[in-house]
C-alpha cells in the first residue's frame, strides 16, 4: 500500500457559496466502493489531517475510500464570514464536495462541530448518507447539568481572541483527559498551523460578533434521521458536556452510545485504537 501522507493526499476544489467562489482543501486517502468522510471541529489550527491522523489507515487498510475536508475557515480552505447557521454552510460545502466527485452515498464521522454539521447534511439530504458517526457534537442548546458556555469553549474562544502559546496549552490541557500525552511537537505544530492564517482567526472572531449561536440546536428534528448513528463520548468531555450525546441518542431512531472513560474531547485521538476498532465493526456489520 502507498504511504498516507498529508501531502500525497492533498486535493483542493472549487466550490460555490452564495456569491463566494471557494478553494476548498481536502484530503483523499485510499479506494474503495464505500466513502467514509471524516469532518473536523472548530478549534483554532485545526484541519481534517490534524483531527484524524490517528484514524485513516484502519479503514483504509480495511478497503474503504476515506475523505478528510477542510472546512471553510480552516486549514488550507478559503476563509469566511459565517452570519448563520455554521453548521448548514459546512454541509452545504460538504454537498458540493460529493457532488463533485460523483458519490452518491457516504459514511460520515463529525467531530465536535463536524458532528453539527454532519447532522445539517443528513437532515437536508438524507438519501445520500449511509452511517454516521458523531462524537462530542451533534445538536445545539444548554446543558441543564453544565455551565454554559463551558469550560472548554471560553478557552476556546480566547484563544481565536488572542493567539499564543500559552493559552494554546490552556485549551490543549482542558481538551483532553490526561494531557501527559500532549508533546512540544505537538503544541507547535498547531501554534504554527494557527499563526498561518490569521485570516481564520479574524474570520471566526467576526462570525461570532455577527452570531455567537453558530451552531443551531437540532434536537427537534433528531428523529428525522433515519441513518444508522453511532454516538461516541468522552466521559470527561469539558468541551460538549456528555448529556449531549444523550439527547442525540435519545432522538436519532437508530442510533446508541459508546461512552470512553478517562476521555475528554478527542475520543479518536486519545483512545485511537479502540475508536479504531469500534468504528471499523460498526460501518462493516
Amino acid at each position: 500500500m502507498t504511504a498516507i501522507t498529508e501531502a500525497f493526499t492533498s486535493q483542493f476544489i472549487r466550490i460555490q457559496e452564495g456569491e463566494l467562489d471557494l478553494n476548498i482543501h481536502y484530503n483523499d486517502c485510499g479506494q474503495g466502493e464505500r466513502t467514509v468522510v471524516m469532518l473536523h471541529g472548530s478549534g483554532p489550527g485545526a484541519s481534517g489531517w490534524a483531527n484524524f491522523n490517528r484514524n485513516i489507515e484502519p479503514l483504509v487498510v480495511a478497503g474503504f475510500r476515506v475523505i478528510l475536508l477542510d472546512c471553510p475557515g480552516w486549514s488550507k480552505s478559503d476563509s469566511i464570514v459565517c452570519t448563520g447557521s455554521r453548521s448548514d454552510l459546512n454541509a452545504r460545502i460538504l454537498k458540493g464536495l460529493v457532488d463533485q466527485l460523483g458519490l452518491d452515498r457516504v459514511d460520515i464521522l463529525g467531530n465536535s462541530m463536524g458532528g453539527h454539521s454532519a447532522v445539517a447534511f443528513v437532515l437536508s439530504w438524507p438519501e445520500r448518507v449511509g452511517k454516521l458517526v458523531l462524537m462530542g457534537g451533534g445538536t445545539g442548546g444548554a446543558s441543564p447539568f453544565v455551565p454554559m458556555p463551558t469550560e472548554g469553549i471560553k478557552l476556546l474562544q480566547g484563544l481565536y481572541r488572542e493567539p499564543t502559546i500559552d493559552n494554546l496549552k490552556k485549551m490543549m490541557n482542558v481538551f483532553v483527559y490526561d494531557p501527559c500525552d500532549l508533546t512540544e511537537v505537538l503544541f507547535q505544530a498547531r501554534l504554527d498551523n494557527m499563526l498561518a492564517r490569521r485570516d481564520h482567526l479574524e474570520s471566526f472572531v467576526a462570525s461570532l460578533k455577527a452570531n455567537p449561536k453558530q451552531f443551531p440546536d437540532f434536537g427537534p428534528r433528531l428523529a428525522e434521521i433515519k441513518a444508522e448513528t453511532l454516538v461516541i463520548w468522552g466521559r470527561n468531555d469539558r468541551f460538549v458536556p456528555m448529556d449531549t450525546g444523550l439527547r442525540l441518542v435519545a432522538g436519532i431512531p437508530n442510533s446508541e452510545l459508546h461512552v470512553f472513560n478517562n476521555c475528554g474531547h478527542w475520543a479518536q485521538w486519545e483512545h485511537a485504537d479502540k475508536f479504531n476498532r469500534l468504528v471499523l465493526d460498526f460501518l462493516s456489520h
